[in-house]
């Protein structure tokens, strides 16, 4: 090989091949792409909402004209299909949900113990409820089936919905469908054709394990989220609570009860209050919504608090979580004595604005020489003075107040702490 003259004249370069011209070009597209859009925030999921309540009382519809502008659409509880094979229609305030300017799901429940379902006698009741809603001018923007069976059933579940979308579109206007899915559903290899049977799906990831694992676990809602989104090539939803729940243990340990909905039931049973506390589920929220899952088109909170709902967060708090508020809750314990009487209740206060998880221990004063607890509380003793300790989790909403035990002391003014 002869030695390079430095004087000679460089030859010219090769042409770019044209898989190195090509991946140039990409390079300088996603540059640009980035330069324009990665600086930007991503716009703020849309938040949706259930309203599930079976019969309208004036706090429903005072609780959807507070929500007014922060929810995009409405989720409302339209019929249930009890195990017994059973409908139960709802009857919502047309009116209300007219007023509320944004569109209406309405959702079909059937009750996951059901057997085979009677799939013409159900898209028929389905139908028929869709065009009362529509005459009573309720702008149904689409049906919403929620049928949380067993995964063995969901072969059986996806020729249902195949028949239900074929019927809705043929009604005038066409109406979208949605479904709720469950976590437990993932393993099995019918998700996929279920899925791609709706238009949408809401999962739920909150009240899917068993109730001594609690009613919401981030960790375990983040992998499913992200599981999801692997699975479906549809928009979709997340469920999260706005509530709390009480679970009965029987002496033989197995669950005897859940009250999500209705009031507590009074049971010799051993009970466990679960508790979607405010602070977690909101910076859960906001996380997903910087770092969403494929395909996630938004949230639908269950459910919509009322004044009435004792299970639920109040309305400021919701309110608070939406908007990224900061959520502030101020505790205290007062005294309360009856005329007469050498004891006094003793009152757990919060005059924050948002619902705050009632305390472990409220150290009573030093001169209390007798004490009990009630509602959720019972008394103790450490090695400076008498304690009441949280036996029941539980909220306190803002601007509410609960007797949780009386005192007797030797002073006439007291004064008790709470701890965390």
């Amino acid at each position: 090989m002869p030695p390079l003259d430095p004087s000679r004249p460089a030859a010219p370069a090769a042409p770019a091949a044209p898989a190195a011209r090509l991946a140039r070009r990409v390079l300088a597209i996603m540059m640009l792409i980035c330069i324009a859009g990665c600086g930007k925030p991503l716009p703020a999921l849309p938040n949706d909402a259930y309203v599930w309540q079976r019969t309208w009382t004036p706090t429903v519809a005072a609780a959807i004209d507070e929500s007014r502008g922060l929810v995009a659409s409405w989720h409302v509880l339209a019929a249930e299909l009890d195990a017994r094979g059973r409908w139960v229609d709802m009857t919502p305030d047309a009116s209300v949900l007219a007023a509320a300017h944004v569109p209406v799901v309405a959702v079909v429940r059937f009750d996951g113990a059901l057997g085979d379902l009677d799939d013409a006698a159900s898209i028929a009741h389905i139908a028929t409820l869709l065009g009362t809603w529509q005459r009573e001018g309720i702008a149904v923007a689409g049906i919403e089936i929620d049928y949380d069976c067993a995964t063995a059933r969901l072969a059986g579940y996806r020729r249902f919905l195949g028949a239900l979308r074929e019927r809705l579109a043929t009604m005038s206007p066409p109406t979208r469908l949605s479904i709720t899915a469950l976590p437990t559903w993932m393993d099995s290899p019918a998700l996929d054709d279920l899925l791609a049977t709706s238009d949408e799906a809401v999962l739920q990831v909150h009240a899917v394990m068993n109730p001594v694992r609690g009613l919401f676990d981030e960790a375990r809602a983040q992998t499913w989220m992200h599981a999801f989104a692997r699975r479906t090539h549809h928009p979709w939803r997340v469920a999260l609570p706005t509530y709390g729940t009480r679970v009965t243990w029987g002496p033989d340990g197995r669950v005897t009860g859940i009250e999500s909905e209705r009031p507590t039931l009074q049971s010799d049973d051993l009970a466990h209050e679960l508790v979607a506390k405010p602070d977690e589920i909101g910076a859960f929220a906001a996380r997903i919504g910087r770092d969403r899952p494929a395909g996630l088109a938004g949230i639908v909170w269950f459910r919509l608090p009322t004044d009435d709902d004792e299970r639920a967060w109040s309305l400021v708090t919701w309110r608070a979580v939406l908007t990224h508020a900061p959520l502030r809750a101020a505790l205290s314990v007062r005294t309360r004595v009856a005329a007469g009487s050498a004891a006094a209740d003793l009152v757990l206060v919060n005059d924050g604005t948002a619902d705050a998880s009632l305390p472990s221990r409220i150290r009573l004063d030093r001169t209390c020489v007798a004490a009990d607890g009630i509602n959720g509380y019972s008394l103790d003793r450490d090695a400076q003075n008498l304690v009441l300790r949280r036996t029941q989790d539980g909220l306190l909403r803002a601007g509410r107040q609960r007797t949780i035990g009386w005192i007797r002391c030797t002073q006439p003014t007291v004064t008790s702490r709470v701890e965390p």
